[in-house]
């Protein structure tokens, strides 16, 4: 289940890397994670309704709350 195109990802990714501190354990599968971020913001459902494709929805959600607390979201979007 795909929410963002390869080459949207690319552009994406290289922000987010540009937003990040560096701190921190490195995200296994940060695509999947950030593509049910999407899902959900899309959809607006409740982080628990987000499809098992996309991992863990307490890891979708946590990882979508602890970047928006620590401004990662506002700095990716600057960079784009």
């Amino acid at each position: 289940m795909a929410e963002i195109t390869d080459e949207q990802w690319r552009a994406l990714r290289a922000a987010i890397d540009h937003a990040r501190s560096g701190r921190g354990r490195p995200i296994t599968d940060m695509r999947r994670t950030v593509e049910g971020i999407v899902w959900r913001l899309r959809n607006g459902a409740r982080w628990r309704a987000v499809p098992e494709t996309f991992g863990p929805w307490a890891r979708v959600a946590h990882l979508h709350i602890r970047w928006s607390r620590l401004g990662v979201w506002e700095r990716t979007f600057e960079y784009l």
